[in-house]
């Protein structure tokens, strides 16, 4: 068993959990996906993904700059970092947006065994118009709540994920530091052992000049938007209206699931899913044409494309 390799570690001094042996004997268990507390009932799954892997890393390298002396080297695991998919051509977004427009009116009913209702349609074009008019990842999408509509649809409130927090922002750090952004990541996620103390100041000291980033931020509608909302809005009022309790998600359900009747709050994965459903659906719509060139069907490719500005402060 790899957890016999741990025995006896908490004997000496903190520092010593990333002396090599016992850093590896770590990440053997943690690769292995044996420190992971799953929900019940959830298989475990044999190994963890690299993205997590590059957590666990980065996080190890912050504990190490606390614990272990100065002076003392860590050689923290290496993750291999997967070059990006390809995002969605900037020049494309418009043909996607006419392009669902033309779905959500009047879209196939059903192809290859698969149906996208009307109901489907409406949600999946507000859903992107909200996409291409803040940015917004996945996880921040599907966290939406009514109140996060400004009167009159004309903005939305968005809470940014960890991805936008302080601790990433080293293009900023950086141009106040005086130093490569490279540098301040170093510093930022604990692998600063190669850097001088000075530099390492510099940089601490520029973060903490920073204004905190606030927890939401507020980008203007697109008439189009507010077009799409009001009639997702109009589509989920029916859904919801049979339901007891809170219906404050701006996302719901469309069909009975595991988890309850239509009108429940859609959760990230059956959000991804749905666009998934989507896109594949536009391109069977758009396939053939002068210029189209098929959709992804992972929203990050096509919000990587955008550079949206949020409201300022005192405008939402």
């Amino acid at each position: 068993m790899l957890t016999e390799r741990l025995r006896g570690i908490g004997d000496g001094p903190v520092h010593g959990l990333f002396d090599q042996p016992v850093l590896r004997a770590f990440w053997d268990l943690a690769c292995a996906g044996e420190l992971r507390a799953l929900e019940p009932g959830r298989g475990r799954e044999r190994a963890l993904p690299a993205a997590t892997l590059r957590i666990v890393r980065d996080c190890l390298g912050i504990m190490a700059r606390l614990v272990v002396p100065e002076g003392t080297a860590v050689v923290l695991p290496v993750v291999e970092q997967p070059e990006p998919k390809a995002v969605v051509r900037a020049e494309m977004l418009g043909d996607v947006y006419r392009g669902l427009v033309e779905l959500a009116a009047g879209g196939p009913r059903e192809r290859e065994g698969r149906t996208l209702s009307f109901q489907d349609r409406t949600r999946l074009l507000a859903m992107v118009c909200l996409v291409l008019d803040t940015g917004a990842r996945s996880g921040e999408l599907a966290a939406l709540r009514l109140d996060d509509l400004a009167p009159g649809l004309q903005a939305v409130g968005l809470r940014r994920r960890q991805q936008k927090a302080a601790p990433n922002r080293a293009e900023e750090i950086a141009e106040l530091a005086g130093v490569a952004p490279s540098s301040v990541r170093a510093v930022l996620w604990g692998q600063d052992h190669r850097l001088s103390s000075a530099l390492c100041r510099r940089v601490e000291a520029a973060r903490d000049q920073l204004e905190p980033l606030p927890d939401t931020e507020w980008y203007a509608l697109r008439p189009g938007t507010q077009v799409a909302l009001r009639r997702w809005l109009e589509v989920r009022e029916r859904l919801v209206e049979p339901l007891q309790g809170g219906r404050s998600a701006l996302w719901v359900t469309l069909v009975p699931t595991k988890a309850g009747p239509p009108g429940i709050t859609l959760r990230p994965q059956g959000l991804t899913q749905a666009f998934a459903r989507g896109m594949t659906a536009l391109n069977w719509v758009m396939a053939g044409r002068p210029g189209w060139e098929p959709m992804p069907i992972h929203m990050e490719q096509l919000r990587r494309t955008l550079t949206p500005e949020p409201l300022p402060a005192t405008s939402k």
